[in-house]
Order: C-alpha cells, then structure tokens, then sequence
C-alpha cells in the first residue's frame, strides 16, 4: 500500500511538474545541433533536422557534411526518426534511479552539452518531454527538447543511442523489477 501511494506521488508529482513547466515561462530549447564526424563539425539548425528526419530532404551544408563523413543518409534519417514507445511516468522513474544514472550516462557520450556539464539533467529532461506528448521519443525529437541553445552529437554513435533507447521500450518494467 505505501509503494503504491510512493507511486501515485510520484505519478502526480511528474505531471504537475510537466504542466508547469509547459504553461509557464517558454522553455528554452536547443536551436542548433552541432554535428560531429570524427575531425568534422557542422552546425545545423534543430529545424533543418528535423526537416531531413521528417521529409529526408537534405540541406546542402547537411548533404556535403555525411558525404564526408561518408554516413548513409537513409540510415541517419531512420536513427533520427524512428519511434521509441515508452510510457513517461515509468521512464521518469527508471531515470531518477542509479540504473538510470547509468543509462543517461552512456547515451551523454553521444547527445550532450558543449560544455558537457549537467548532461545528465538535460538528458533526462529531454527525454521526458519527449515522450510525455505522444508516449514515445525519437532521437530528433530529444534534440528539439533539449533545455540548452545547443546540444553536440557525435553523429558516429547515433546508431548505438537508437539502439539503447529501443532497449529502453522492452525493458523499463524489468529495470523496476515488476
């Protein structure tokens, strides 16, 4: 009984967080993505991102940047694009619990801060938005919810952060032990 009035505070906690935050003061959203391929670096808007991850319309600096990084992009784009689904409440709670910790620390070597300072709170607040609208996440969509002007992404690694948040769908429960 107690566990589950934990639970249902919890629950109640993280919406009325999220409703204040999404009423409030506009949240600051990271605007630029800096791209990086080994010694190459570019920086696009979040917008024209999105654009490639929704339409796969290439902008021409995006274009000449996997062209020599020698990246697929149809692969990139379905890294980008591909649904994860999750339910917010039981992610919130995986995140704020040392395997969280853990998780959000591995999927910061590839999505983090240029200062990489509070990687892991951006993280988790990118996430949680993210799949707090439609109860799933994409990768671009993290990105568009990320609380900082801009977020680095090592774009080599892309594929390993797809792969671990699609680990994530199966096996929240079991991370809580239900």
């Amino acid at each position: 009984m107690r566990y589950r009035l934990l639970s249902l505070r919890r629950a109640l906690f993280l919406v009325i967080t999220i409703c204040l935050l999404l009423s409030s003061v506009p949240v600051k959203a990271a605007e630029r993505v800096v791209l990086k391929y080994r010694i190459f670096r570019e920086s696009l808007s979040v917008e024209e991102l999105s654009t490639f991850a929704e339409t796969g319309k290439l902008s021409r600096s995006l274009q000449v940047n996997l062209a020599l990084a020698r990246q697929d992009p149809k692969l990139i784009r379905k890294y980008l694009s591909q649904p994860v689904k999750v339910d917010p409440v039981i992610l919130d709670r995986v995140l704020n619990s040392p395997i969280g910790n853990a998780i959000l620390d591995q999927l910061s070597q590839v999505i983090h801060t240029p200062s990489q300072k509070a990687n892991r709170q951006a993280l988790r607040s990118a996430l949680v938005l993210s799949a707090n609208v439609d109860k799933q996440m994409t990768l671009v969509e993290i990105m568009q919810n990320y609380p900082t002007s801009a977020v680095e992404v090592d774009g080599e690694r892309l594929e390993s952060a797809y792969r671990q948040l699609a680990r994530l769908q199966g096996n929240l429960q079991d991370l809580l032990g239900f």
